[in-house]
């Protein structure tokens, strides 16, 4: 059976040797803040993209701002996921970006493909995505693990970045580029399935039918 190259080709694809994953502000109190999508299906998406993350073992930051006021305290379940990570806290500087202790995080992670999500894709997405870029870093911005409080707002955010070169993504997307072939690597090829029949319900139904079907549940009556 022949092997798949993830990078064969022009495009120098997201692998888990030169990606990282920054979760910026996923805070309970904030969690009120986005429109564009329910409370219940962005914190699936931030939920599918962290774990996928922690299965490739990718490295991540996680970052809070001003989480002892009404922000509140980062999504418990991100803390679940990554016990041993020390969250950054923010005293108020909104630009991730340029707070030394976030900063000096990513540059110890010595890696130039920064896949990023935030709470609100105008503001804790775009400020630390467009310096990252002008810095020389190639940046992937889940745009829905981040939210927005309008379509409009979030359109106009999709024309600002792309316009600067941040590869705007959706979450399953970038778990697909990390997965690349299901038959590379079975050990991390079914886990992976089964974060998408958790996070990605729609392609779950087609799991179930197809593990029907190889099950013999799906035999006709006699």
């Amino acid at each position: 059976m022949s092997s798949y190259n993830e990078n064969e080709g022009p495009y120098d694809f997201l692998t888990s040797d030169n990606a990282a994953l920054l979760l910026i502000d996923h805070q309970v109190g904030l969690m009120q803040l986005p429109h564009d999508m329910s409370p219940e299906e962005f914190r699936n998406n931030i939920l599918g993209l962290a774990k996928t993350a922690k299965l490739f073992e990718l490295p991540v930051i996680l970052t809070t701002s001003v989480d002892w006021g009404p922000n509140g305290p980062i999504l418990p379940e991100l803390k679940d996921l990554f016990p041993d990570i020390e969250v950054i806290r923010r005293p108020g500087v909104i630009n991730a970006w340029r707070w030394p202790e976030f900063r000096d995080a990513v540059d110890s992670l010595k890696r130039k493909k920064l896949i990023i999500a935030a709470m609100t894709d105008s503001t804790c997405l775009q400020f630390p995505a467009l310096d990252a870029v002008l810095e020389g870093y190639d940046v992937h911005g889940v745009i829905d693990a981040s939210g927005a409080v309008s379509e409009h707002e979030k359109n106009a955010t999709i024309s600002l970045l792309g316009q600067a070169g941040v590869k705007i993504r959706n979450w399953w997307s970038v778990a697909a580029e990390l997965q690349a072939d299901w038959r590379r690597d079975e050990a991390k090829g079914w886990p992976m399935a089964m974060i998408f029949r958790e996070h990605l319900p729609n392609w779950g139904y087609l799991l179930d039918t197809s593990n029907a079907y190889n099950t013999n549940e799906m035999n006709p009556p006699k």
